[in-house]
């Protein structure tokens, strides 16, 4: 049954074309993942569907009520930004709508909240579609992914982790039609200069033949002809190859290898360690006493509940508070998406060199890995949206005179193309990361160990975040039953000593162990 169908819907910002689609539908039970680039109209293809905005052409017919659960929400509130998003999805949810558009809904929640979310919508028997950066979200939910790209919805079947395997056969089979294309380019090339070169000999009369034989046997007229037959051809492969399906060469992600300041001295060893430190606001305790070491090139999360005290882990770091000792080769850069490092009347390239050691060879590498390509990097900040600003802000860290990257929520508000060009550059970055995040799928990627915060208590552990997931402590054996087996072991070998040779000794040695395990016993 379809509740809402959308046909030929147009949508300009000033002369942009911003939405351009044909067809679209919701059916019952749907749940659609809509993903795109920053500034790609997610947000304004949600608002056209829930008629908050109108499109310059096009209908939009629902045969439910539709609810939007909105990006910005009114944060003039004591709530914290997470209580304030789980109003704002209870309030929607209690309308009880038959289509419900909710973008980005994970916006400050912790993981827990998240996977209460999850579960939510789950039993949610209306149909779903959500814009989100969360990939983990995304796959837990969805079974079909809408693709925003130059305004046109392309539709995938699957959860986004199904998506990305469909985009990879893509890109595949477009390197293959790359290939196939250049063959036969190269082909249809070497045709045409062997065509031109064979006319070119085609008026030249052979050796073997006198002036005139050739003018018996009328041989001006027939290397003309056969000239003109070969031109003719020529001008044919001219023509299949102007008519060739040009197939652009897909951009290749350039590698980095950076050098770190004091690497010899930094990696492999201890430079971060936290002896006895507690964590307090006033006379909250956020978290006990807690001692933990960071060796250089480690990458660690740092994950708990919204309130839990992560960024005040992080700024007790970064201020080297009583029992924080860092090293002295210890370079720490903080990124928090703080965008007044930027000055928006230089470029891209200017901002980033500003503050960098590296060479401009380098910084071009590291800005195409954000996908500013070629010119792109001379665009002033000015004219970038939101998300561009905030990547500009991170390569300019990146590449700063640093060897440890400690970041606050990096990805919030980013597209998912941004996120994983973040994770494409931290999964190769040699020096310390400690971050903290909700979004599980870029903590899985990037980090070493999971450091948690919780019931107050601070655990270091060394693996994966699934890991770290699936990891069941084993049970502590009692020390007690333990002592008891060893008595029960002991009275064992006497008693056969003592069936072979009986004494007074081994006697008194019996029945003070058996003395012994009866303590124990009754303790």
């Amino acid at each position: 049954m379809i509740l809402l169908e959308a046909k030929n819907l147009k949508y300009y910002i000033k002369d942009r074309l911003l939405i351009d689609t044909e067809h679209l539908y919701i059916q019952k039970r749907d749940r659609i993942g809509l993903v795109g680039r920053n500034g790609s109209g997610k947000t304004t293809l949600l608002e056209i569907l829930a008629n908050k905005k109108t499109p310059e052409s096009g209908t939009v017919s629902a045969q439910a009520r539709c609810e939007l659960l909105p990006q910005l929400k009114n944060t003039n509130t004591t709530k914290s930004g997470g209580e304030v998003t789980q109003d704002y999805i209870n309030h929607v949810l209690s309308k009880k709508p038959g289509i419900l558009l909710a973008d980005e809904p994970t916006t400050n929640l912790d993981t827990k909240h998240i996977e209460k979310l999850e579960k939510q919508l789950k039993r949610w028997q209306g149909a779903i579609v959500i814009v989100s950066h969360d990939r983990a979200f995304l796959d837990s939910l969805c079974t079909i992914i809408w693709e925003l790209n130059e305004g046109k919805v392309k539709e995938y079947k699957g959860n986004y982790s199904e998506y990305v395997a469909q985009k990879e056969l893509e890109r595949r089979q477009h390197e293959n039609a790359y290939e196939q294309f250049e063959k036969k380019k190269k082909q249809l090339e070497e045709a045409l200069v062997l065509k031109e070169q064979k006319a070119e000999r085609a008026m030249k009369l052979p050796k073997k033949i006198s002036p005139s034989e050739a003018r018996l046997k009328g041989a001006k007229p027939y290397f003309a002809n056969k000239q003109k037959k070969l031109r003719k051809t020529a001008k044919a492969i001219e023509t299949r190859l102007e008519k060739l399906d040009e197939v652009q060469k897909l951009k290749e992600m350039p590698s980095i290898k950076m050098d770190l300041p004091n690497e010899e001295t930094f990696k492999g060893r201890v430079v971060l360690r936290f002896k006895d430190v507690s964590g307090l606001i006033g006379e909250r305790i956020l978290w006990n006493l807690t001692s933990f070491d960071v060796r250089g090139g480690d990458k660690v999360a740092i994950i708990g509940e919204n309130g839990s005290g992560k960024t005040t882990l992080l700024k007790k770091i970064i201020n080297g508070e009583n029992g924080v000792t860092k090293s002295p080769s210890m370079k720490i850069g903080y990124f928090s998406q703080n965008l007044d490092v930027l000055n928006v009347n230089d470029s891209i390239l200017e901002n980033v060199h500003s503050t960098s050691h590296q060479d401009e060879t380098f910084i071009r590498t590291v800005l195409a890995r954000l996908h500013f390509f070629r010119e792109d990097v001379y665009k002033k900040i000015e004219v970038l949206s939101g998300g561009e600003r905030v990547k500009v802000a991170f390569a300019k860290l990146f590449v700063s005179n640093i060897n440890t990257l400690i970041l606050d929520e990096p990805t919030n508000f980013l597209d998912i193309d941004a996120v994983e060009a973040f994770e494409s550059l931290l999964q190769d970055y040699e020096g310390t990361v400690l971050l903290v995040s909700h979004d599980r799928r870029f903590i899985q990627t990037i980090a070493s160990r999971i450091l948690s915060i919780v019931n107050q208590e601070i655990h270091m552990f060394e693996g994966t975040f699934d890991e770290y997931k699936h990891y069941v402590p084993q049970k502590k054996r009692d020390t007690k039953e333990d002592e008891i087996l060893l008595l029960e072991t002991k009275i064992s070998e006497v008693l056969s000593r003592l069936s072979i040779e009986p004494s007074d000794e081994l006697e008194m040695e019996f029945q003070k162990l058996l003395a012994e395990k009866r303590k124990r016993q009754e303790q």
